[in-house]
Parts: structure tokens; C-alpha cells; sequence
């Protein structure tokens, strides 16, 4: 089995609410046209099937501030609806944005609480502060209370309008006042993916997810830390359709780890660190 711990909806409802901000980078990693024609649901399950995906995580982003030309929401009510028809398919993760503190909060236990959400996401990029910044801590803490994990995007921003401020680094402190928190940090932290290493190592409560980075593009120090002292600290992701499933999946047969290892990255580590015992 295989679980993606990242997975964009990409139907045309949600990708018609994009900013048109976003157009260049979305020609840039080439899914421009997919983007703006949106890929039905049932091609998405397509692919997955094709590259033996069994599980995913659909993550309701969220980003900028509400009201400007930067504010996108994939709203968590319309992910819900896609988990109601694919219950042994797909399980949800909600965005949250620190410009409406409470708005957020309410969202983010009611999705978990009464809709069985498994974790939230942050994009400290589209907020101008890093992760270890305060705006962030009242949803760290109710994640701590709800017991979910929470995806922090960590590396450079990609987009070429928005500063990078989140160096995995920044997840140290974070660490330290939360840590009854299960903490990833998504992306691989890239370029800055040794820096991400360490804090993992550092921390017992850090994890690493390895979405948006083409396997074959993959650190040989990350290679070493998921084949050794690492192995039960790494989580497999795509961000798709950043990273097409079918690539992921074969790049990743290429590089020759452990099969335990290559277990744990896969779907072991998911299913204990976002408590999925029941529904695998």
C-alpha cells in the first residue's frame, strides 16, 4: 500500500478560484494547461490507480490575505463532499490562514472534530513569516489539543512574488514550545534539505515530507537518512499535479532503498504519524 500525505483536488471548481498571479509559476512547472481546463476527480483516482497509489491526503489550501488579489481558499466543506464519495480512498487535511486567527480555529476543529480531518497545512510563504512565528502558535496548539499533526511548507517559496521565510530551521523553536505537536515539514525543505535533516534528527516530534521534489532530484543525504537513521522520520508525497504519481512512484523503485525503508516512507510512517490504523 501507498499513501500520499499530499494531494491536490484539481477539478475546474477549485482551480477557477486560483489568482491569476499564479499563472507564470503554473507554466513554469508546466500544468498550465491542467490547471486552467481542471482535471475531473475520477482521472485523478485514474492515475492513482495507474501508479499504485492506494491512499491520499487532500489538502484544503488556503493563502494570502482575504480580500486581496493573492487569497485563494479550496474550501475543506467542498474536500469533504470528494471524502464522501471516496471514504476508502481519500481522508482530509485543512488549511488554516493566520490573517483570521478565529475564523481559522473554528474551521480547523470543526473539520477535525466532526468531519474526522487528520491533520491541518500551513503556507508560511503567502503570510510574509516563518513558521516560528507567534501568528502561528494558537493554531499549533489546538492542533496539539485536537492530537492531528500539522504540514508546514518549509524550503524556497518557488513563486517568484513571495519571499521565502521559512528555512526548516524555523521549525526548531516551534518544536521546543510544542512538543506534544507532530510537526512536518513539507516540500523537503529544499535547498536547504540537510538543514531539514537535522531538524528531524533533532527533534522526535519533526517529520519530513518529501512532496513537490521529483525523487530523482532527491539529496543522497536524504537517500542515506530514509535508508539508515532515518527511516522512521520520512513521508512520501507528491503535491500533485506538481509531481505526476506515476513519476513519483517509478523514480523512487530507482533508488535503490531498503525495502524496509522504502515500507516506512511509503505508508508506515503516514499511518502512525496521522493515527490511519483504522482506515488501512
Amino acid at each position: 500500500m501507498i499513501i500520499d500525505i499530499v494531494v491536490n483536488l484539481w477539478t475546474p471548481e477549485v482551480t477557477r478560484n486560483y489568482p491569476a498571479k499564479l499563472d507564470p509559476f503554473w507554466k513554469w512547472i508546466k500544468i498550465y494547461e491542467e490547471t486552467k481546463a481542471g482535471i475531473p476527480i475520477e482521472e485523478q483516482i485514474r492515475r492513482m490507480d495507474e501508479a499504485g497509489i492506494d491512499r491520499g491526503l487532500l489538502v484544503a489550501t488556503t493563502g494570502g490575505k482575504p480580500g486581496s488579489d493573492e487569497f485563494f481558499e479550496k474550501p475543506y466543506t467542498l474536500i469533504q463532499k470528494v471524502i464522501e464519495q471516496y471514504p476508502k480512498r481519500f481522508k482530509g487535511i485543512i488549511g488554516v490562514n493566520p490573517y483570521q486567527i478565529m475564523p481559522w480555529l473554528k474551521k480547523l476543529e470543526h473539520a477535525v472534530r466532526e468531519l474526522g480531518f487528520v491533520g491541518a497545512h500551513v503556507y508560511p510563504h503567502w503570510y510574509g513569516a516563518p513558521p516560528d512565528d507567534r501568528a502561528y502558535y494558537p493554531f499549533y496548539a489546538k492542533c496539539a489539543e485536537l492530537g492531528v499533526p500539522i504540514e508546514i511548507q518549509v524550503g524556497h517559496s518557488a513563486q517568484q512574488f513571495l519571499p521565502t521565510v521559512a528555512r526548516p530551521m524555523t521549525l526548531d523553536r516551534v518544536a521546543i514550545d510544542f512538543p506534544e505537536l507532530k510537526i512536518i515539514g513539507i516540500h523537503i525543505g529544499y535547498p536547504w534539505t540537510e538543514e531539514m535533516i537535522a531538524v528531524a534528527w533533532k527533534h522526535p516530534n519533526v517529520f519530513i515530507g518529501t512532496d513537490a521534489h521529483a525523487p530523482k532530484y532527491w539529496d543522497q543525504s536524504l537517500i542515506r537518512f530514509i535508508n539508515g537513521r532515518g527511516q522512521d522520520k520520512v513521508l512520501f508525497g507528491t503535491d500533485w499535479p506538481v509531481i505526476d504519481f506515476a513519476r513519483a512512484v517509478k523514480e523512487i523503485e530507482a533508488l535503490e532503498l531498503k525495502e524496509t525503508a522504502k515500507r516506512k516512507l511509503l505508508m508506515e510512517n503516514a499511518v502512525r504519524v496521522f493515527n490511519l490504523e483504522k482506515w488501512v
